[in-house]
């Protein structure tokens, strides 16, 4: 297995990576739960040039069951035969930035939240909040969104006086150059992969063996997922009384049938062509 590899990539090289697809969601991660008033202390402290923490990626041309869309933008598919980069630790930051960056809707269980609604105080100092979820008791002369910073045409941007033109390019170069700091894993073994997400996942559920295999087997080629081939088993097993047989039941119940052993090591070393 390489080495983990740091990397630095740019604002604009990561918002690419999404778009095109070489940047994935798993299924195993959790839903987006970040609250807006948390996402804006997160773009607060990237606008002021401050350390976010380190994004984990896994790169590899294992295709999992995965999450096409990001904040609400359906995504494309990676291109075939091209590495994806899976977000082991880092996916709620990611989404926050993606999300607030390209001005999407996220939905939520009961409703849905705007994320081009952060708007950037241009006379705030850099000790104050610079980033903010509403327009409460803020002069509209002095705040501009977010998105039309960075992506406002010329209009836009020079209806604002001069003095404040200067602070809303400063803050547009500080978002372009800013460095994220990432670590790549190279082609490591799933068992590897999912292993380094549930020891970062200290607060969390860990990931189950099942949770494993389900991101291991999926093949969208054949139309196979586990989960919907588990949920199927269970109702027909419901039809005569047996609907509570548990996911590593099953899963050992396979492995016994394939190599005669069903230990942790056993499950995951079982290929999805089996």
């Amino acid at each position: 297995m390489n080495l983990p590899e740091p990397q630095s990539p740019t604002f604009s090289s990561l918002m690419s990576d999404i778009e095109k697809g070489n940047i994935k969601i798993p299924q195993f991660q959790r839903d987006f739960v970040w609250s807006k008033d948390k996402s804006a202390k997160l773009l607060d402290s990237i606008v002021k040039g401050y350390p976010i923490g380190t994004f984990i990626l896994w790169k590899t041309k294992e295709e999992l069951r995965a999450l096409r869309n990001l904040g609400g933008l359906e995504l494309p598919r990676t291109p075939k035969g091209d590495f994806i980069q899976y977000v082991i630790d880092g996916q709620q930051r990611l989404t926050t930035i993606f999300a607030s960056l390209k001005g999407l809707k996220i939905q939520r269980e009961y409703h849905e939240e705007d994320y081009s609604e952060f708007y950037v105080d241009l006379d705030a100092g850099e000790d104050e909040q610079i980033v903010l979820t509403g327009l409460d008791d803020t002069d509209n002369h002095q705040v501009i969104k977010l998105y039309d910073l960075l992506y406002g045409k010329l209009k836009t941007l020079t209806a604002y006086p001069e003095k404040l033109q200067d602070r809303i390019q400063e803050y547009k170069d500080r978002l372009n150059a800013y460095q994220f700091s990432a670590v790549l894993m190279k082609e490591a073994p799933i068992d590897v992969a999912t292993e380094v997400f549930t020891r970062l996942n200290v607060g969390g559920k860990p990931l189950t063996i099942f949770e494993i295999m389900v991101a291991k087997t999926f093949d969208s080629k054949r139309d196979f997922d586990l989960a919907e081939k588990y949920d199927e088993l269970i109702s027909e097993l419901e039809t005569v009384d047996y609907g509570t047989v548990p996911e590593s039941v099953v899963l050992q119940t396979i492995s016994i049938l394939l190599v005669k052993e069903c230990r942790k090591k056993d499950i995951l070393k079982l290929s999805k062509k089996r």
